[in-house]
C-alpha cells in the first residue's frame, strides 16, 4: 500500500477586523510603554549632562560629567544613601524574605483556615507603600503611638520618637517595609511548593530524611526558578524603596535613599533637574544589573532546550 501523505496546513488568512484587534493589543501597550517608560528614560540620561531649571528649554546648558562628579564627590548625601540602601536590601534579604518562606511552609502544611492566613498576610502587598507607611505612623508615633503605649512610655520624656529619632528611623521603616515584602515572598513561595513533585518528598522520606532535611535539601533546591526571581525582586525592592521614607520625612534625617534623592532634586527645594537626572540614571544603572543577570539566565536556558 502506498503511504498517504499528510495534508498540507492550510495557513489561515487574518482578516481586516483580526489585524486592527491584534495591531491595539499589541500598538496600544508598546505607545503606553515608549511615551511612560523608554522616552521619559532617555530624556533623563540626556538631562544628567546637562544643566536646567526645569522653566524652559532654552535654559538647557550641556554640563557634561559635572553632575556625576557632584554627585560622587560632593553630595553630602549619596554615599549616606548607597549605605541604607545596602542596609535595606541586608534587611529584606535576611529578614523579611525568610519570614516570607517561612510563612509559606507552613501555610503549606494544610492547617485549618490556611486561606484566611494567606488573605491576613497578602493584604499588605495590595497596599501602596505609601499607604503603609501612614499605617506604620499610627504605630510608631511617640505619644500616642501602639509600641510607645505597650513599652509603658507613652507621653513620658522616655518615649522613643521611632521614625524621628534618625538612630533608629531607618529600622523602623525597615520593619513597615518587611511587613509588605513578606506577604509578596509567602505568595511566591507557596506557589513554588505546590509545584513541586510529591514523588521526591516521599523519596526521602524513605531514605530516612527528616521533614528540615527534606526541605532544604530536596525541596528548596527543586524551587530554583522561583528563588532566582524572588532574589531579584528583592534586589529591585530595595533599590525602589521610596514610599516608606517619603511619608515620614521625605527621605532626610537618617532616612536617605537613592530614590529619595532623585525627587529631591527635581522637585524639591534647591532644585537641579540635571543632578536629580544623574541620581536617576544611577539608580538605572544598578537597578538593571539584576535584570541582566535574570534575563540572561532565563533566555539561556531557553535556548538550551
Amino acid at each position: 500500500m502506498s503511504a498517504t501523505l499528510p495534508k498540507a496546513r492550510r495557513v489561515r488568512r487574518l482578516s481586516t477586523p483580526d489585524k486592527v484587534v491584534l495591531g491595539v493589543m499589541v500598538g496600544v501597550p508598546t505607545l503606553i510603554q515608549l511615551v511612560l517608560v523608554w522616552i521619559p528614560t532617555l530624556l533623563s540620561i540626556l538631562l544628567s549632562f546637562s544643566r536646567w531649571n526645569g522653566l524652559t528649554l532654552s535654559d538647557i546648558r550641556p554640563a557634561g560629567t559635572a553632575n556625576y562628579d557632584f554627585v560622587f564627590k560632593d553630595s553630602p548625601a549619596f554615599w549616606p544613601a548607597v549605605q541604607h540602601n545596602l542596609l535595606w536590601l541586608g534587611f529584606l534579604a535576611l529578614i523579611a524574605t525568610p519570614l516570607g518562606l517561612l510563612l509559606a511552609v507552613l501555610l503549606d502544611q494544610q492547617i485549618r483556615g490556611s486561606k484566611i492566613y494567606q488573605s491576613i498576610f497578602f493584604v499588605p502587598v495590595m497596599l501602596s507603600l505609601a499607604l503603609v507607611g501612614i499605617i506604620w505612623q499610627l504605630f510608631y508615633q511617640k505619644d500616642n503611638g501602639l509600641l510607645n503605649f505597650l513599652l509603658g512610655t507613652a507621653g513620658t520624656p522616655q518615649a522613643v520618637d521611632w521614625f524621628g529619632d534618625s538612630s533608629v528611623n531607618i529600622w523602623a521603616a525597615m520593619v513597615a517595609a518587611t511587613w509588605r515584602h513578606a506577604g509578596y515572598v509567602m505568595i511566591l513561595y507557596l506557589a513554588g511548593l505546590k509545584g513541586v513533585d510529591a514523588s521526591l518528598k516521599e523519596a526521602a522520606a524513605l531514605d530516612g530524611a527528616n521533614a528540615v532535611q527534606t526541605f532544604f535539601r530536596v525541596v528548596f533546591p527543586a524551587m530554583r526558578p522561583v528563588n532566582i526571581v524572588i532574589v531579584v525582586i528583592t534586589i529591585i525592592e530595595s533599590l525602589r524603596a521610596f514610599d516608606v521614607v517619603y511619608v515620614i520625612n521625605k527621605g532626610t534625617n537618617g532616612l536617605e535613599l537613592i530614590s529619595a534623592l532623585v525627587i529631591q532634586y527635581l522637585v524639591g527645594e534647591g532644585q537641579s533637574i540635571g543632578i536629580g537626572s544623574a541620581f536617576a540614571v544611577i539608580l538605572l544603572v544598578i537597578s538593571l544589573v539584576p535584570i541582566t543577570v535574570y534575563l540572561g539566565r532565563t533566555f539561556g536556558k531557553e535556548g538550551k532546550a
